[in-house]
C-alpha cells in the first residue's frame, strides 16, 4: 500500500510502497561497513535521509504506463513529425548505483492518435527513475510509444553524462554518451531519420 511522504527541504510529496524503514536500516549498514559512525551528529538523520531519497530517484518503478500516460491520447489527423527536444532526465546507473544524467529528444509520425507534450517528459521519468543503462532507456521509451500511439515512427536520441566515467575509472569529466532507438519509418527511410537527426543538431 502506498503512503505519502515528504522528500526533505524541498516541500516536495510523493507516494511510495517502499518499507523506508527497511531501507533506512541498509543505509546504517552501509555507513558502519565504510567506517562511519551513524550516530555522530553530522549522520544522525542520514539513513532515514537516504532512504526518502532512493524512494523517490527510484519511484519509477511504482509506476505504470497506463498510469503515466492518462486520458493524454488525442485523435489527429496530422502526419508531420513531431520533435520533443531537451527533455531533462536524471538516472541511477544499474552497475555502480551512480547517477547519470542528460536530454531526451523525441520525434514521431503519427498515425491517427498524438500525445500531450507534457507526458513526454512523465514518460522519460517514469524509465529514467529506475536503475537503467542508457542504451535500454531509449529502447523502453521508444517501444512505450509505439505502443501507446501506433504511429508510422518513433526516433529517440539520448545523450548522457555519467558520473562512473568522471568520478571513477578513467575519470574523463568531458565525456559524454550518446545512444538512439529508431522505430518504423524512423528505422526505414532514411531521409526521415536523416530530417530528425538533423534537428538535434544547434544551429550553424
Amino acid at each position: 500500500m502506498k503512503k505519502r511522504i515528504e522528500l526533505e527541504d524541498t516541500g516536495m510529496t510523493f507516494e511510495t510502497a517502499y518499507d523506508l524503514e527497511a531501507m533506512s536500516r541498509l543505509a546504517r549498514s552501509w555507513l558502519e561497513q565504510i567506517g562511519e559512525d551513524p550516530a555522530r551528529e553530522g549522520l544522525v538523520g542520514t539513513p532515514d535521509r537516504v532512504a526518502r531519497a532512493w524512494a523517490f530517484l527510484t519511484r519509477g518503478y511504482q509506476q505504470s504506463l497506463e498510469e503515466v500516460v492518462g486520458d493524454a491520447v488525442f485523435e489527429a489527423e496530422s502526419s508531420e513529425m513531431v520533435v520533443v527536444k531537451g527533455i531533462e532526465f536524471y538516472s541511477m546507473c544499474e552497475h555502480h548505483l551512480l547517477p547519470f544524467f542528460g536530454q531526451v529528444h523525441v520525434g514521431y509520425i503519427p498515425d491517427g492518435k498524438i500525445l500531450g507534450l507534457s507526458k513526454f517528459a512523465r514518460l522519460v521519468d517514469m524509465y529514467a527513475r529506475r536503475l537503467q543503462l542508457q542504451e535500454r532507456l531509449a529502447t523502453q521509451i521508444a517501444d512505450a510509444l509505439v505502443r501507446v500511439l501506433a504511429p508510422q515512427g518513433v526516433g529517440i536520441v539520448v545523450e548522457g553524462a555519467h558520473l562512473c566515467m568522471m568520478m571513477r575509472g578513467v575519470e574523463k569529466q568531458h565525456s559524454t554518451t550518446v545512444t538512439s532507438a529508431m522505430r518504423g519509418v524512423f528505422k526505414e527511410d532514411l531521409r526521415t531519420r536523416e530530417e530528425f537527426l538533423a534537428l538535434q543538431r544547434p544551429p550553424s
